[in-house]
């Protein structure tokens, strides 16, 4: 076990942190970017989706390279790419090259995400231990997930829309050099040859379906063009499972799909992710547009959810010890459902306390449910394909998210 394992934990933590935040951060600056850079509404939507696009169409593939060739090196190689891109897509002036830059950092982040969990997974061989330091790295990812409304809210009321994006430069700069002193080298041991065909198809089918997920509400959900584009997916996903079956040495090793354990917790946390997400959206656009707050009051008024997300994440692992996975991740999708059904309510004369006591109950039902659920997961795969579990893991987060 390393010595030096909750410092480095606190790297990976710091990793996951800001591209997750990513995903959420932009979404306060939209009306600022409508002004500045004359972003059309469809603009102001690929803004925001080319990110997420790029990130989640490419988990698979960047977790199987860093199986293959070190996810020490693909962390590295993805944090100075979210750098770089995150100060050039800063630096935009238009709403175009705007969106080029973000699908650049989708590219980072797709290759930091799975590496910090593989990693992780690498470094603590206790499995308690293990539990422990995932739920403290599920906390800081649900966290994120509700921070970024109050960081750009902060930056938007004392920078430009820039700043929502450069922030990144010295996370990630910090990041970088924490990487560098403190985390070991891990690949899989005796590596086969790549499975190229295997990695373009699991590109193809996922970015398939995230295009249409993002697109269909445009098309509409019934039209030619979204059940098309569903269809594709399904045809795609189909041929990749196929290939991954036939092959000797398969990219994702898709019978791990036959563990219920597996199965089971993957579902969890894309519903988990679905419902977080979705609220992140829905209450932000509440508190400021009914409930005329600013961008930095809005984001706020979002942390008990965050506080609560972060809280039970840490918990959660206690729980499973004494009750079991089962039970407490359960607990978690009932305390989301319960919160969705009390959030239903929500007018625009309700208290904030209220509001407040539902976001509560649905970030504690979050931490509840994604702690342990990922540890599920990882806890399925060999370490020598940790990457791909972790990329299996955030694969179902994003696409619940979108």
């Amino acid at each position: 076990m390393h010595h030096r394992r909750w410092a480095i934990l606190a790297v990976l933590s710091l990793s996951v942190f800001v591209t997750v935040l990513d995903g959420t951060i932009v979404n306060v600056a939209l009306p600022s970017l409508a002004l500045e850079l004359g972003a059309s509404t469809r603009q102001l939507q690929w803004i925001v989706d080319a990110y997420l696009l790029v990130f989640t169409g490419l988990l698979l593939a960047a977790g199987g390279l860093g199986d293959r060739f070190g996810r020490r090196r693909a962390l590295l190689g993805g944090l100075i790419l979210f750098g770089l891109t995150s100060a050039l897509a800063g630096s935009a002036g238009s709403a175009s090259q705007l969106i080029g830059g973000r699908a650049l950092m989708g590219i980072g982040a797709a290759l930091i995400f799975p590496a910090t969990l593989a990693l992780l997974t690498n470094v603590f061989t206790d499995p308690i231990e293990r539990a422990k330091a995932i739920g403290v790295w599920s906390g800081v990812s649900g966290l994120a997930v509700a921070a970024g409304p109050i960081t750009g809210g902060w930056l938007l009321e004392h920078f430009w829309w820039g700043s929502v994006l450069y922030v990144n430069v010295p996370v990630t700069l910090l990041a970088i050099v924490g990487t560098l002193l403190l985390v070991p080298e891990s690949a899989e041991s005796d590596a086969p040859r790549l499975d190229l065909v295997g990695l373009l198809m699991s590109i193809m089918s996922i970015g398939i379906l995230v295009y249409t997920i993002i697109e269909a509400p445009n098309w509409g959900w019934a039209s030619t063009r979204a059940l098309g584009g569903f269809l594709l997916a399904a045809v795609t996903t189909a041929a990749f499972v196929g290939w991954e079956l036939r092959v000797e040495h398969p990219m994702l090793p898709v019978r791990i799909f036959t563990n219920l354990r597996f199965s089971a917790a993957s579902i969890s946390i894309t519903s988990a992710f679905f419902a977080l997400f979705g609220f992140v959206f829905l209450v932000t656009q509440y508190f400021q547009l009914v409930r005329g707050y600013s961008p930095l009051g809005a984001g706020v008024r979002v942390l008990p959810v965050a506080t609560a997300v972060a809280l039970s994440s840490v918990v959660a692992p206690r729980l499973v010890e004494r009750v079991g996975t089962k039970a407490v991740v359960v607990t978690g999708l009932a305390l989301m459902s319960g919160g969705f059904a009390w959030i239903s309510l929500v007018s625009a004369t309700t208290s904030y306390l209220e509001i407040a006591g539902q976001m509560v109950f649905l970030g504690t039902g979050l931490g509840f449910t994604t702690a342990p659920a990922t540890e599920s997961i990882m806890g399925s795969l060999d370490v020598d394909k940790a990457g791909i579990g972790s990329a299996v893991n955030d694969t179902t987060r994003e696409l619940g998210g979108t």
